[in-house]
Order: C-alpha cells, then sequence, then structure tokens
C-alpha cells in the first residue's frame, strides 16, 4: 500500500501568532524555531474534524438529500513545561508584566475589555526517522479556557484546545502534511522524466 504506516510517539508544539492581514502560513523553518516552541508537551496531541450535517427526506422515506453545514477543528494537547508568558497564548485577556529588576513576571487573567482577539498558528510536528515526519497546522485559539493543578506527586500540565478557524480563501481548517516514502515511481514523475 501505497506511504501506509504506523504512527508512534508523540512530537512538538509550535506557536506564532497569526498575520490576519496577509493571511500567510509561516513555512515549516520559520515555524519550527526554538522561540515558537510552546513547551515540551504530555500526553500528545489530538486533532479531532467534526462535520455537521442536515438531511432533507420525505415522509415515506423515498426520497432525501443530505448536505454539509459546519464543520469543527480542534487541537488538543497537554503542556508540561510552561512559564507565565505561555498563558498569554492560550488566554485573550492575560496580561504579561515583567519587573527586570526585581525579576518578577506578573500574569493578569480576564476582563473581557482586555481581550486582543489574537490568532495563532499552532503547528504539532510528529517526527519519525523511519517513515517520514508528520506535521499538522491549524489557526484559532485556545476557546477551552484551562486549569492547573498543583499535587504532592505530579506534574502540572495545562490541557489546552485550540478551536480551529479558517485559514485561507477556501476555508481550509486542518493542513496535515506528511513525508513520502522514495519510491521509483515518484522521482521519475517529479523529474519530469517518465513516460
Amino acid at each position: 500500500m501505497d506511504g501506509e504506516r504506523i504512527v508512534l510517539g508523540s512530537g512538538y508544539l509550535y506557536i506564532s501568532e497569526f498575520d490576519s492581514k496577509t493571511k500567510a502560513i509561516p513555512t515549516n523553518e520559520e515555524i519550527e524555531k526554538d522561540e515558537n516552541l510552546l513547551g515540551l508537551i504530555q500526553g500528545g496531541a489530538e486533532v479531532t474534524y467534526k462535520p455537521s450535517y442536515y438531511e432533507a427526506k420525505d415522509d415515506m422515506g423515498k426520497v432525501s438529500k443530505t448536505i454539509l453545514t459546519e464543520e469543527e477543528a480542534t487541537l488538543k494537547s497537554g503542556i508540561m513545561t510552561w512559564c507565565g508568558k505561555t498563558l498569554e497564548k492560550l488566554c485573550e485577556t492575560a496580561r504579561v508584566i515583567e519587573d527586570k529588576v526585581k525579576k518578577i513576571r506578573t500574569v493578569k487573567i480576564g476582563g473581557v475589555g482586555n481581550a486582543t482577539g489574537k490568532k495563532y498558528v499552532i503547528h504539532f510536528v510528529h517526527k519519525d526517522e523511519t517513515d517520514g515526519d508528520i506535521r499538522v497546522t491549524i489557526v484559532g485559539n485556545n476557546q477551552a479556557g484551562f486549569s492547573f493543578a498543583f499535587a504532592k506527586d505530579k506534574e502540572t500540565v495545562i490541557d489546552a484546545e485550540f478551536k480551529a478557524a479558517p485559514q485561507d480563501k477556501e476555508g481550509t481548517l486542518i493542513l496535515y502534511e506528511e513525508d513520502m516514502a522514495e519510491t521509483t515511481d515518484s522521482s521519475t514523475e517529479a523529474s519530469g522524466t517518465g513516460a
């Protein structure tokens, strides 16, 4: 089978502010930088696509027509390494204040009037030396809120759920990319020397 693989393992979660004017998604090289790493994650990442349909049918069940009415996509992940600046990317009312002299970072959260309306490019990378890498990119923001617990016998992980917004004029919600295995046919076609 062409390109079938067994996907094992987690990956890395990157985030950068989305430029709503240009609507340009950064290249993989631009976003996959240490400064864009949201934090190391625990529990992997989960991408969900959920369509909604409307079905019209007659009372006797002889004719029907079904149409797609809306779509929803989310990307969920648990963020294990984080700091106050991470919260600013997870909450649009968060404000970070840093006192360099006292070496204290304060995060204020809340107040609807403080909402920034920012959207982010959220980019998950699953590295696989054997079968090739997989990348999932959405544009959106965390709309599920967050919670973090401090326990004596467990690390504090922030669960984030990013809701996807259309990232281009086609209405794309999820951009999925995977490295393709090299084959004789595909390399011939790509070079333009095939029949």
